[in-house]
């Protein structure tokens, strides 16, 4: 699993640093969000990483890659307060390239973390518990999600790699209970499954009863 969270945060981190200045301005797949709220809150997810693989636990396992997610099936508006509080670190930045140099200094060092990392050692993080491995696969999840969304209003920008994608998937259907249709690629799946698009007409119809689940908004 640590080859999996260093191939999708590693695609990820490019995808950010090819971006053009003018593309942080841009509106992300997160409601409310901008492409550089985007990257900021990348910059958080890679500082709890990092807090996360340093904080040793010596009880047994509470969550595993699934049950880590907290799951409604609201979806987010853009006004929730942390939200709010992203878009107005992201705008202190002022400079797109300081806040590329911070993602990448810090994202860098997150990556580096998980290399090391004993996969069977076990991590506290909010008041949870898990083996390294569950956790890093968690955030397989959580890197392809935010790559789908910085990519959402940006179509020459890289796609996630599909390693990470069918992974993604897998994860996303343990979360819902059962598969999605075959006849869904990866990608539409998780766009699907987390609400971040609308089914057509043809696709709640293949969807069936899962589609009246939809979506799993997972944070």
């Amino acid at each position: 699993m640590v080859d999996s969270f260093s191939v999708s945060w590693s695609a990820l981190l490019a995808a950010v640093a090819d971006l053009a200045d003018d593309d942080y301005g841009r509106p992300s797949g997160c409601a409310g969000w901008l492409v550089r709220d985007l990257v900021c809150h990348l910059v958080i997810d890679a500082q709890d990483v990092l807090i996360t693989l340093a904080t040793p636990a010596d009880t047994e396992p509470t969550r595993d890659a699934a049950t880590y997610w907290t799951v409604t099936h609201t979806p987010p508006t853009g006004e929730d307060p942390l939200d709010a509080l992203t878009v107005r670190l992201a705008a202190a930045y002022e400079d797109p390239a300081l806040l590329r140099f911070h993602l990448d200094d810090v994202g860098s060092a997150a990556g580096r973390a998980a290399l090391l990392a004993d996969p069977d050692a076990r991590v506290g993080t909010q008041d949870q518990v898990l083996t390294t491995a569950d956790y890093l696969a968690a955030y397989v999840l959580e890197w392809t999600l935010h790559h789908l969304d910085l990519i959402a209003h940006l179509p020459d920008a890289p796609p996630p790699p599909p390693e990470p994608l069918a992974e993604s998937r897998a994860l996303l259907e343990r979360i819902t209970g059962g598969p999605f249709p075959a006849a869904l690629s990866d990608t539409d799946a998780l766009l699907l499954g987390t609400g971040r698009r609308t089914p057509t007409p043809a696709e709640r119809t293949l969807l069936g009863a899962l589609g009246e689940r939809l979506p799993y908004v997972i944070g």
